[in-house]
Parts: C-alpha cells; structure tokens; sequence
C-alpha cells in the first residue's frame, strides 16, 4: 500500500456522536504517528479509574511525590492494555532518550523511566499516563475518516494537558468550530 498523502500525525480524533464502539465511543484521540505502515494514537479523554499511586503499587516502584500520586492514568485504547504509553512535553528533548518526538514540544515513552519520573515528581513539564493504545492497520484510518466516524483537526498541548479530562472531547471539537451536542447521532450521506 502506497503512504497516505497527508499524515495525522499530531493531530486529534473527534469520535462522531454516531460512533457505537465501546472503546471509542465519546473519545479523542491524540495521533503519535501515522505513515504507510498505519497509525497509532492514545485517546486522552477516559480515565481508567485508578491514580499514579496505584499504579505505581501495581508496578512495584515507589511514588514519593505527593504532587503527582493523584494523577490518574487514562485508558490509551483496545491494543496492548498491559502496556504504559507516557505522552509528555519537554523543552529539554536529551533528558528522555529513550522518547520519540510526536511533534516540537511533546513526546511519547514507552519506557518504566518515565512512569518512575513522573512518580517521583522528576518531571517539571506536563504529561500524561496511558494504559493501552489505539492502532489502525494500513489504510484503515484514512477508510473510517471516509466513513465518517471521525472528524480531525490539529492537536492543542493546552487541550491534552490543561484541562480535564471530561472537557476535552469538546475543546477538540471546538478547535473546528463543531458543537457535538449539536451533530445527530445518525450517520448519513447528502
């Protein structure tokens, strides 16, 4: 299969009010990479119901930093649950080696440093703990956007990491312009 012509790299999805997928349903995603292989994303509006602190427990490493032993952990998405994805922003790119640059401030991590960081307050930049994420096989996304299950639009750090969870699915969409309580629930074609 041929590279899509344009990548949604950094950018989010807007699931429609039609979308009826337990695990997509009333989400957006933030895309991390997307290329001829097919795309991978973290939905960054669904908490999982547990804390840092809990999950740090979980892992068997200390939280010692009260500020951050609250933070809750989302669920990234269906693929690879028992995995953590860390999506943060930093000015200083060279103290997290082992992360891929997404776009110029924020970058993903897949490794047990940057759960251990953020648990012990090293992080001195915004971020955000996944469990779990979303991937599409070659074509598919690009097949679901033609079907109207999503809208996109370019990504905002302030939405990913400034506002509650609860707000952002209408912050993304607001980026565009739509108001989702507005859109019918109907899929259809004019």
């Amino acid at each position: 299969m041929s590279s899509p012509c344009y990548s949604l790299r950094n950018q989010f999805l807007i699931s429609m009010p039609h979308l009826n997928d337990q695990n997509f349903s009333q989400t957006v995603t933030y895309i991390c990479d997307h290329s001829e292989y097919g795309a991978m994303g973290l939905v960054v509006n669904r908490p999982v119901g547990i804390t840092l602190a809990e999950l740090c427990d979980h892992l068997e490493i200390p939280c010692p930093s009260i500020a951050n032993q609250q933070q809750e952990i989302y669920s990234g998405g269906p693929v690879r649950s028992d995995r953590g994805y860390v999506l943060h922003r930093s000015g200083h790119p060279e103290e997290w080696p082992g992360s891929h640059c997404v776009a110029d401030d924020i970058y993903l991590s897949t490794s047990i440093d940057a759960i251990e960081a953020a648990a012990e307050g090293r992080f001195n930049h915004d971020y955000l703990v996944a469990l779990g994420c979303a991937g599409w096989s070659p074509g598919q996304l690009e097949q679901e956007i033609s079907d109207n299950v999503w809208l996109s639009c370019p990504a905002n750090s302030d939405i990913l990491f400034g506002i509650p969870a609860g707000d952002r699915l209408q912050a993304a969409a607001s980026i565009l312009g739509v108001n989702l309580d507005l859109l019918t629930a109907h899929p259809g074609h004019a």
